[in-house]
């Protein structure tokens, strides 16, 4: 029987070369470059994906095995029908491509006050727009 694949768009420490992405990497069957439309936000040492907002976000669509999604949940402290969770886990299409999976994303209202990262690329957070 084949293994559940997963396909879910990073933005922030997940990505390739950056702080996390040894929590997704051996799990990690493809990677794709992608955009979504929304805002990303700075939290500090990490981002925020804001859905429904004006803007489009840089990132990867990674395509992991089930470890990888769990793997991934874990980190962003993410459980299913929990009430309290850091981020939720919502189904998402590219803003280009025909592609759709997961993404991690805040709520609104907890990204109120936030800086917004112009450049909506966590890669080149420190651009001035």
């Amino acid at each position: 029987m084949a293994k559940r694949r997963y396909r879910v768009f990073v933005y922030g420490t997940l990505l390739t070369g950056e702080d996390n992405h040894h929590v997704a990497a051996p799990y990690v069957l493809a990677a794709c470059p992608g955009k979504v439309s929304g805002r990303l936000y700075n939290v500090g040492s990490y981002p925020a994906l804001v859905l429904g907002e004006e803007g489009e976000v840089e990132g990867e669509w990674l395509t992991v095995t089930e470890e990888g999604l769990k793997a991934m949940d874990e980190l962003e402290d993410y459980a299913e029908g929990r009430d309290d969770n850091e981020y939720d886990r919502v189904w998402v299409r590219d803003a280009y491509q025909p592609v759709e999976g997961y993404v991690y994303v805040y709520p609104p209202e907890k990204a109120a006050g936030l800086p917004p990262i112009p450049s909506g690329s966590w890669r080149r957070r420190e651009e001035k727009m």
